[in-house]
């Protein structure tokens, strides 16, 4: 083989290997990293494939490796390729979710000033010109971005080339720095036994050299080599004590890579494998067969709220572990990772790895590379962690496997994870279980139809024998408003609450939006105060006094009268987790509160630590949005309070029932986990909708009868598939324009074609028209093999593609 295709790191590239030629004496294999020339820069590239003959005439030697091991394995590199077919993605964007943390570099720009000629008319530049190269003046380069600060990108950019194209200026370039790489540290090695160091030290203190004297009895006591930094903390010792020490050759210092370990702070207590009930014990029998069969096989867990999916996911692991293979288990938010870290650890100590982006560069490095040398067992992470290079998968388990967050929906590749783990298995013939009280309706679709196996675990397993699923209350909030109760607490909640408080058991309130007031509104004029780059109200946060874009972030203070017509008259309207917080705190003075939502949640370790404070019961009423809602094992919640059923219901969404009825589900589940049993109260404006109806009766069967039915009739998923193609312009009528030539372009396509199955939708304004500056407009294509029929369109700048996307507004 002396030709390799490599998917090089550059945005020119696309969905586009190249052909390199190997050189002599060099090895070369599938999945390695290489430098590559590519036009006037030298380029990272991953290998995709090796041939006897190249896919064009002349070729560019391989310049060099940049590690000796492959990064991807055979299946990775297959994976990879199909993303980006599937996605339509940049081939490169797809390999890059499957390497280390940190392995990206970026070419960065540099601008050196050549010598003028002595005959050049410095007068005819212009001042911009003058402005670069006074930038440049006595200095050796300049990058391209402090250029950039100082003119504008664009500005800049022009200007650059100018000065090239008068040879005033030549640009350079470099990659940029490492980003993550082993941690080195240094450590104080005796070379000499404990009994003669005792001596010496004894002979130091003689001598009045109290620190070297300190630090060798210190070492001595030891059993092997001492991290420095540790040795100068623990007996406040300094440099020169240790230099002087080694320069005696008494102590020797070695520089030795030291792990950060993202558990480290975690205390860990083992645990056992307990008794399954005989559903869970057919579930595990179902499981523990697929995983002896060669082929990929895909299980559906269909279990109630507390009905002990995760014991059957541990005993499931435990089994793929004694088969000599290891595991991989995905949860839908990082808020979960701290509760199923702390599960699995305890029954694989050790062996247990994490990735997940609240990680330190340097642990998303360090457990990347003891995951690819096979040290764990099982990883644990959000939807990125399923490219984890786990060697001998033999599980993936995708827990609330219905979540819309396994999707991901703003950079390239738009991926579904769940689809990705199938395709995975596909190659590796691994065992995936998706696992959900309240399954997607396509993956239950696809159940009834025999492509996944349903496994069912119709009954909860609590410390309470015989607990059923928590009575459910549905508010009509149209009849508190005929009788006189404009609280956010219905009457039914607000005593329920004052009884759980007082018989000292915890609660949960759950309203899916975040912030003080929805949007605020002048009383005179009618005007709202919205974002400045987004079609959106600002909302308005207590922290801080001020409003705030939840799209962009953009923020301002609270004007003092409104900014059209000057009038003191604004008003806050609308409700959300901090306004409810602040009522409560007003309504039940003797609760302790906590809130999460990501307001509050920013820091690294916060979701751990809002879930920990809870659990020690050291808040009885739990305030948050849907990180409430999902997978939570809370035995004290007795009570769960819905404040707003209808905050999704009414979205532009064809799922937007189906969102409804598995937040409300899911959440409905926190309660009762315990001995005393649960209640849960949801107050909505609509209690006749059928989502909200099946969620109170705890009846997916009845859900999602209704739901594939009406889906059915309007052709859409799991009956059809969907491409989402998105145009963003800063102009809103050039941006409908070239919307409206897409779609004629594709239309003539399909007719010249004679396709049948595919239509357009559209165009129209997006939910959102304008977003960060940037109008938008929509096309919907519905129909089969999306992906294959958009894949020789060419989209120009400013166009996303999106397929099978989870939600259209």
């Amino acid at each position: 083989m002396r030709y390799a295709e490599v998917s090089v790191n550059s945005p020119i590239a696309q969905r586009q290997t190249f052909s390199y030629s190997l050189p002599p004496g060099l090895g070369i294999d599938i999945g390695q990293a290489v430098w590559v020339p590519f036009g006037d820069k030298l380029l990272q590239g991953v290998v995709l494939g090796l041939s006897p003959h190249p896919a064009v005439e002349e070729t560019k030697d391989i310049a060099g490796v940049i590690e000796p091991r492959p990064l991807l394995s055979p299946a990775h590199v297959q994976l990879a390729r199909w993303i980006s077919r599937y996605y339509l993605s940049p081939i490169f964007d797809a390999v890059a979710l499957m390497l280390p943390p940190g392995f990206e570099r970026r070419p960065l720009t540099f601008i050196s000033a050549r010598p003028v000629p002595g005959d050049f008319d410095l007068s005819s530049l212009t001042p911009e010109q003058e402005q670069v190269m006074q930038l440049l003046g006595g200095q050796e380069k300049v990058g391209l971005k402090r250029i950039e600060k100082v003119l504008g990108k664009k500005k800049a950019q022009s200007v650059v080339v100018q000065l090239v194209r008068r040879g005033l200026v030549v640009r350079s370039y470099e990659l940029e720095p490492v980003k993550a790489k082993p941690k080195i540290e240094p450590f104080l090695k005796l070379i000499m036994t404990a009994g003669e160091a005792r001596r010496e030290a004894a002979s130091l203190h003689e001598k009045r050299a109290k620190k070297q004297a300190d630090l060798l009895e210190y070492l001595a006591q030891q059993s092997g080599p001492v991290p420095w930094a540790e040795a100068r903390k623990n007996i406040n010792s300094n440099k020169a004590a240790a230099d002087a020490l080694v320069n005696k050759g008494l102590v020797a210092v070695e520089q030795i890579e030291v792990r950060r370990d993202p558990l480290a702070r975690q205390t860990i207590t083992p645990s056992y494998p307990l008794a399954l009930t005989p559903a869970q014990k057919t579930a595990f029998t179902e499981i523990k067969s697929g995983l002896s069969k060669k082929d990929a096989q895909v299980f559906l867990l269909h279990g109630v709220t507390g009905s002990g999916k995760t014991e059957v996911y541990l005993q499931a692991l435990a089994e793929t572990v004694k088969m000599g293979k290891r595991g991989i288990v995905l949860v839908p938010e990082i808020a979960l990772t701290p509760q199923t870290i702390e599960r699995f650890a305890a029954r694989f100590p050790g062996k247990v790895a994490v990735l997940h982006s609240r990680l330190s560069p340097g642990e998303q490095f360090d457990e990347w590379q003891r995951i690819r040398d096979g040290k764990f067992d099982v990883v644990i992470g959000p939807r990125s962690a399923v490219f984890a290079p786990q060697p001998d998968l033999g599980l993936i388990v995708i827990d609330e496997e219905h979540e819309w967050t396994y999707k991901q929906p703003d950079k390239s590749p738009r991926y579904h994870t769940r689809d990705v783990a199938l395709k995975l298995a596909e190659s590796t013939g691994a065992v995936v279980v998706l696992g959900s009280a309240t399954p997607d309706v396509e993956s239950y679709y696809h159940a009834q139809k025999g492509d996944y196996r349903l496994l069912r675990l119709p009954g909860r397993v609590t410390p309470r024998v015989g607990t059923p699923l928590p009575q459910v209350e549905v508010v009509d909030l149209r009849e508190e408003l005929k009788a006189g109760i404009r609280s956010l607490f219905s009457r039914s909640l607000s005593e329920a609450i004052s009884q759980a408080v007082t018989s000292d058991e915890q609660v949960i309130l759950f309203l899916n939006r975040r912030g003080a007031a929805t949007f605020i509104q002048c009383r005179s004029c009618g005007f709202v105060l919205r974002c400045k780059r987004c079609d959106v109200p600002l909302t308005y946060h207590l922290t801080g006094d001020r409003l705030v874009c939840h799209q962009c972030n953009y923020h301002m203070p609270v004007p003092e009268s409104c900014p059209r017509c000057a009038r003191r008259s604004m008003k806050f309207l609308g409700l959300g987790t901090q306004k409810l917080e602040q009522e409560a705190g007003y309504n039940f003075p003797t609760a302790r509160l906590l809130r999460w939502d990501t307001d509050v949640t920013r820091g690294r370790h916060s979701h751990d630590e809002i879930l920990s404070k809870f659990r020690r019961h050291q808040a009885d009423i739990l305030i948050g949005t849907q990180m409430v809602a999902k997978g939570l094992d809370l035995p004290l919640v007795t009570l769960v309070g819905v404040v707003s059923a209808d905050t999704a219901l009414n979205l532009p969404d064809f799922r937007a029932g189906e969102r409804t009825f598995q937040l409300l589900s899911q959440v409905a589940g926190r309660a009762g986990r315990g001995i005393k049993g649960g209640k849960v109260i949801i107050q909505t404006y609509t209690p006749e909708h059928y989502a909200i109806q099946a969620a109170a009766k705890h009846d997916y069967a009845a859900f999602y009868n209704k739901e594939v039915e009406y889906r059915r009739q309007l052709r859409n998923p799991p009956f059809s598939r969907l491409a989402c193609l998105t145009c963003t312009h800063t102009n809103d009528l050039l941006c409908q324009r070239e919307a409206e030539r897409m779609k004629r372009s594709l239309s003539q396509k399909i007719d010249s074609e004679g396709i049948a199955d595919i239509e357009i939708i559209g165009p129209a304004p997006a939910f959102i028209h304008r977003l960060r500056g940037r109008f938008r407009w929509q096309l919907i294509l519905r129909g089969s093999e999306l992906s294959e029929f958009l894949s020789p369109v060419p989209l120009p700048q400013g166009w996303v593609v999106d397929i099978d996307p989870v939600g259209l507004s």
